[in-house]
């Protein structure tokens, strides 16, 4: 292996990458420097390269130890470098903040009394949150240790954490038991089931006290989160109605089935219209989902288990950009909901052409249309 490494590591283009690093780390400094304290965004930008350049010079000097020995360490350049590690370490949780801030990209972190959480205020008895981690994650995630430290703090023996993630969990003993789940797939929505189940047990813990709050978080803090504080919203009247579609089945749920499951209700799909897409289609597969197992499944390349008529062709280009698994696009519905046989989903209703870097994909008269016979 040191006969493979060595070469590489000795090599003129190594060695000068690495000094033309230490004069780029001393640019950085200047106009740190230099720059403002309100310029927050640029600062985290500069300590982001920097953390990468003091990483390049430690992995530099154990390469160097594991190929010439510890006698490297003494030249006078490797002490350089050893200052600038030594600088990494000294730096470390700074470095965790800059790279926190990064993962929460521009959601609103809480960084007051010493504080500087991916947590925020939604109400003054609601906390929206990514998930409280530990071990490697927890440096770029909340530390559920200064999680629990914050609702100690803030709110001591007066809340209760839901975790929406059905993926994973953690020891609730961190927050005195008091941890309700909620089992919510990444990017999916909840049952209606979980609706209810939810906002009954929210209500009951906040009747039992004034100072009572709710902190919910599922992994990024965003999706699962956001639906299921808007449905705490609509039945706390807090919000009349409700613009999301998926939210809006929970307002009908309260003001029209007085908070109970509707009936059933079995619907046929006719057939499925797609508008403005890219290309004829062809590249596209369909499956169908009921409670986490697929139903039905259709290939429109070989037009397995359906039949394909393009109207028009907006381009010779037949592939669409995966997103989440490797999906161009999807989309939930409850068939109790449908009205008229019909449910026609706009570009922002549909996941990943809702999103703006998807645009220039999915044109804004992009739609899916699906019609319904009864069976």
């Amino acid at each position: 292996v040191k006969k493979k490494i060595s070469p590489f590591v000795m090599s003129f283009g190594f060695r000068l990458f690495g000094v033309v690093l230490i004069f780029v780390d001393i640019t950085l400094v200047i106009v740190d420097l230099a720059i403002s304290d309100k310029e927050k965004s640029i600062r985290e930008t500069l300590e982001g390269i920097s953390l990468a350049i003091a990483l390049f010079f430690l992995v530099d000097v154990l390469l160097r130890v594991f190929v010439e020995g510890m006698v490297i360490v003494l030249r006078a350049l490797r002490i350089i470098i050893l200052i600038r590690i030594f600088r990494l370490a000294s730096q470390k949780k700074q470095l965790e903040k800059v790279t926190r801030r990064m993962v929460s990209e521009n959601k609103r972190r809480y960084t007051k009394d010493g504080f500087d959480l991916d947590l925020t205020y939604i109400t003054d008895r609601i906390i929206a949150m990514s998930f409280p981690s530990s071990g490697k994650q927890s440096f770029y995630r909340n530390p559920i240790k200064e999680v629990a430290r914050f609702l100690d703090t803030k709110h001591k023996d007066h809340y209760t954490i839901y975790n929406l993630c059905s993926e994973k969990g953690y020891d609730p003993v961190y927050f005195h038991y008091r941890v309700e789940r909620v089992f919510i797939d990444d990017h999916n929505v909840p049952s209606l089931e979980d609706m209810l189940k939810f906002t009954a047990n929210v209500r009951e813990w906040m009747k039992k006290d004034e100072k009572n709050i709710i902190a919910i978080h599922c992994k990024g803090g965003k999706g699962r989160t956001g639906t299921m504080v808007c449905t705490w919203l609509i039945d706390s009247d807090q919000f009349e109605s409700a613009k999301s579609r998926y939210v809006g089945y929970y307002e009908i749920l309260k003001n029209k089935y007085n908070l109970k499951l509707p009936p059933e209700r079995q619907l046929k799909i006719k057939n499925i219209k797609i508008y403005s897409i890219n290309g004829n289609g062809s590249d596209l597969k369909v499956q169908i989902i009921v409670k986490k197992k697929i139903v039905f499944h259709c290939v429109c390349a070989t037009q397995e288990n359906c039949r394909v008529r393009t109207l028009m062709a907006l381009t010779e280009v037949s592939d669409l950009p995966k997103g989440y698994d490797d999906c161009p696009f999807f989309f939930w519905f409850n068939t109790s909901f449908i009205e008229d046989n019909r449910l026609y989903l706009p570009r922002n209703e549909l996941d990943n052409p809702h999103k703006s870097k998807m645009w220039k994909i999915y044109r804004e008269t992009f739609a899916v249309e699906l019609n319904f016979v009864e069976p």
